[in-house]
């Protein structure tokens, strides 16, 4: 699987960033997804994630309210939409097919560990107050 994340960068807090995920994976529309974020020293953690279909989407406290996941499956993309962002939610994000439960999940739980590996390099959001 090759995965490529983008949309990072420098953000004002309170301000808004549109994540792109693009994945070379047979059947992209078949597969749960999800967005993870990890912050120097600590562990990577689930931001977000969606069902094959888009008809449920999970999202951690830290984000509800403020941060939206999206699946266009006739661009095989996966976004996030970040909205009134904080100066906690800087990190480097990555995006992930959920592998673990193969087609048709639901992608929950959402963990690291539904990616099986599969991770590309990130894409970084800094906040600045």
């Amino acid at each position: 699987v090759y995965i490529e994340e983008s949309g990072g960068g420098s953000v004002t807090a309170g301000g808004s960033l549109t994540l792109s995920c693009r994945m070379s994976i047979s059947n992209f529309e078949d597969y749960s997804m999800g967005w993870f974020r990890q912050s120097p020293g600590k562990e990577r953690e689930a931001v977000s994630c969606i069902s094959w279909n888009g008809a449920k989407k999970f999202y951690t406290d830290a984000v509800k309210g403020r941060f939206t996941i999206s699946k266009d499956n006739a661009k095989e993309r996966l976004y996030l939409q970040m909205d009134d962002v904080e100066p906690e939610d800087a990190a480097t994000y990555y995006c992930a097919p959920d592998l673990r439960q193969g087609y048709y999940g639901d992608g929950i739980p959402c963990e690291p560990s539904n990616a099986q590996g599969a991770w590309g390099r990130g894409t970084q959001v800094t906040v600045s107050s």
